[in-house]
């Protein structure tokens, strides 16, 4: 899979340290499989949320929320939003 972009990520574990290792695993596991649809998604990583068209990952042990838009067709992933637990359950990203 693609992942557009890698930057945001990278910028978002400049702010929350804690967050580089759990994103990187994150990063390296979807470089690796070119996913067909989201329940084959799943199988790999079962914590992961439909949210109308976007899906929503938990990273480091639920203290942060990984927003995309995947494309299976295309084998691409935006990064929609990268958030603190806190961030997320305010609800601003669903507007």
């Amino acid at each position: 899979m693609r992942i557009v972009t890698r930057r945001r990520l990278l910028e978002f574990a400049e702010q929350h340290p804690e967050a580089d290792e759990p994103l990187e695993r994150w990063y390296r596991a979807m470089k690796r499989h070119n996913f067909e649809s989201f329940s084959e998604l799943r199988r790999i990583f079962p914590g992961a949320d439909k949210v109308d068209r976007l899906t929503v990952f938990n990273i480091g042990g639920n203290k942060y929320r990984l927003i995309v838009a995947i494309h299976y067709n295309r084998k691409i992933i935006y990064i929609r939003d990268m958030l603190t637990h806190k961030e997320y359950d305010k609800g601003k990203w669903k507007e």
